[in-house]
């Protein structure tokens, strides 16, 4: 372990002072926990941003779907760009009504199994798109206490060591070895507490969001349950 010499009680003792003075172990730690506090940041303004147009893009399709337009007609529209929430599950199964009535229904009950499936899949690469990153934000609020108090226990053993070296012992002199190690205590946890709560409310946001489509695959999937049962059958005496 690096000898550290205590800090002079009329040193620098703002939070830059404190970081330059800590050894390289704490600095590491310290630099790794701010590093990860902007990331953190960063995911949690792009997951608000993204869920706001991802709400908001799931009320204009469902005011378009229920309007009356026919099926077809959206699906053409849809098709012909790049489309998420709603609009992507609509297409997937949409896609699997037209190859399958293409090549020929045989089985209403195999034709109703994979369109469920094909939005299945859609649902499922959706919400993969929506929870991606989140698992950083639960790992940096678990983690992020417990490496700054790595940091807090690296700064502290070389300030005894430092202290031990000189034999000053009076509070003036080793306040400020201390105040280095806890820094790193103090980032870990301005790390970990916003981490913590963005995790658990994005979470709860996306849950919200994946329900509401799970809501539109079940109705769209009773729709064309219904017009499978109109169509396949008049294809079979024709």
């Amino acid at each position: 372990m690096e000898q550290l010499a205590l800090a002079a009680p009329g040193g620098d003792h703002s939070i830059w002072g404190l970081f330059w003075q800590a050894g390289w172990v704490v600095k590491l730690v310290m630099l790794g926990l701010i590093a990860a506090s902007v990331w953190t940041w960063a995911i949690i303004v792009d997951k608000l941003l993204s869920f706001a147009r991802m709400r908001s893009s799931l009320s204009r399709f469902e005011e378009v779907f229920w309007s009356g337009q026919s099926l077809e007609e959206l699906y053409r529209t849809l098709s012909e760009r790049k489309t998420n929430g709603m609009g992507a599950v609509f297409v997937a199964a949409m896609r699997e009504w037209k190859k399958s009535f293409e090549k020929g229904v045989k089985s209403p009950i195999g034709l109703q199994n994979r369109i469920d499936k094909a939005m299945d899949l859609a649902l499922t690469r959706e919400m993969e798109r929506l929870e991606g990153r989140l698992g950083f934000l639960a790992s940096v609020g678990s983690a992020a206490p417990f490496i700054g108090l790595f940091g807090t226990v690296v700064g502290i053993m070389t300030s005894f060591q430092a202290i031990a070296a000189s034999g000053a012992t009076n509070l003036a002199v080793v306040a400020p070895g201390i105040a280095e190690a806890l820094l790193a205590t103090a980032l870990g946890l301005l790390a970990a507490i916003p981490a913590t709560i963005a995790y658990n409310k994005l979470s709860s946001d996306a849950g919200k969001i994946a329900l509401r489509m799970e809501g539109f695959a079940d109705e769209f999937s009773a729709i064309l349950s219904r017009q499978i049962d109109e169509k396949v059958p008049a294809r079979a005496a024709a």
